[in-house]
């Protein structure tokens, strides 16, 4: 017994730590978000009144940076920078390929037929993910699966 009390306060102490740290490494992990809108704004300031510079597509994944009351700074994978409406997103994951091409196989790998190839830009519904791939369903319909070094999400 007087052994678990000299280790009670360095258990103590250690339990505290890892309470304290913990849940800042969850909240470091990066929130993303996909536009729920057919057509969404990418806004240079937090307010409807702020310049849109460009416009996504339902679906596209965005990371986001920082708030703003109802705003999001999000980034895209092209580390391009913007403000949404909060309201405008959801928590359905998705892909945008970011490889000048993709090629969708019908299995995870590389040997696996091709089903579709899809371009740069294009967006996928994540539907699954297994070690460096990742299944997907294209916005023409097609199934299949991606490496994840071709494509950014999640």
């Amino acid at each position: 017994m007087a052994r678990f009390s000299r280790r009670l306060p360095a258990l103590l102490l250690a339990f505290f730590f890892s309470w304290m740290v913990l849940p800042s490494a969850f909240a470091a992990q990066p929130q993303m978000v996909s536009v729920a809108v057919k057509t969404l704004n990418m806004r240079t300031g937090p307010t409807q009144r702020a310049e849109a510079h460009w416009t996504v597509s339902r679906g596209y994944p965005l990371r986001v940076i920082g708030r703003k009351g109802e705003w999001l700074r999000v980034t895209d994978f092209e580390n391009d920078k913007a403000w949404v409406y909060r309201s405008m997103t959801n928590k359905t994951p998705h892909h945008v390929v970011k490889a000048k091409t993709a090629q969708l196989r019908r299995a995870p790998g590389a040997r696996s037929p091709v089903v579709k190839k899809a371009v740069y830009g294009d967006v996928l519904r994540t539907l699954e993910r297994r070690g460096d791939w990742v299944k997907v369903r294209h916005e023409g319909g097609a199934t299949g699966w991606v490496p994840k070094r071709q494509v950014w999400g999640w």
